[in-house]
């Protein structure tokens, strides 16, 4: 009996460590969106403000047009205001590149009214309105040189003003787009993980060999 309860007392294997549990799920989460809050309230504060203006400008028809042909005639020159001919007269005006201009400069017309309007946008809040006003001066210019054979003028409507708040997101906002992106990226990196999809085995029974059962018979 000795040999058989010494023999079943015995473990027949050495015991596996614990796991360590995991992370709950939500955490990932949390850390992506704490991660790209972080990241985009440092770009908001690192880049520099920029400031936008804009002016308007209108064809009008002459006598022997109608408004018809000036809403046309509007379409075309908010095609060619960023061209370099018109850049080039307002370069003079404001005394930056025409390449600053270029990148700068964004013209836009109504499909429902003959009206042009320029946009500037620089990281000083007088010169975006420089450029703005500089532009619109040049495409009025221009249009204006071929009234006689197009039988429309274009005229200043409104001038562009010196912008006083930067338009340009804020480092809250940056944050807040930072975090969203942080936050979906952790959640897409949780659903792509591998899942476990069995349990851990449990712990097999230990059972007396055939040396100990037959042991055991004989003292029966």
């Amino acid at each position: 009996m000795t040999s058989v309860t010494s023999m079943a007392e015995t473990p027949t294997g050495p015991r596996r460590p614990a796991r360590l549990r995991a992370l709950p799920a939500w955490s990932l989460i949390a850390a992506g969106a704490l991660a790209g809050g972080l990241l985009g309230g440092v770009y908001g504060l690192a880049k520099p403000p920029t400031y936008t203006a804009t002016s308007y400008v209108v064809a009008v028809p002459t006598e022997k047009s109608d408004p018809a042909s000036a809403l046309g005639f509007a379409q075309a020159y908010g095609r060619v205001a960023t061209q370099l001919a018109v850049l080039g007269d307002a370069q003079v005006w404001t005394g930056v590149p025409v390449k600053t201009l270029k990148s700068g400069v964004q013209a836009a017309t109504s499909p429902d009214a003959p009206m042009v309007s320029i946009t500037a946008t620089s990281s000083r809040p007088d010169l975006a309105a420089d450029m703005a006003n500089a532009v619109s001066r040049a495409l009025t210019r221009h249009a204006n040189d071929t009234k006689d054979a197009t039988h429309v003028e274009l005229q200043q409507f409104a001038r562009a003003t010196k912008p006083t708040e930067p338009s340009s997101a804020s480092s809250t906002v940056t944050g807040l787009v930072g975090a969203s992106a942080g936050g979906l990226l952790g959640g897409l990196v949780l659903l792509a993980r591998p899942r476990r999809t069995t349990e851990e085995p449990g712990r097999p029974a230990s059972v007396p060999g055939p040396a100990v059962a037959a042991d055991a018979h004989g003292q029966l």
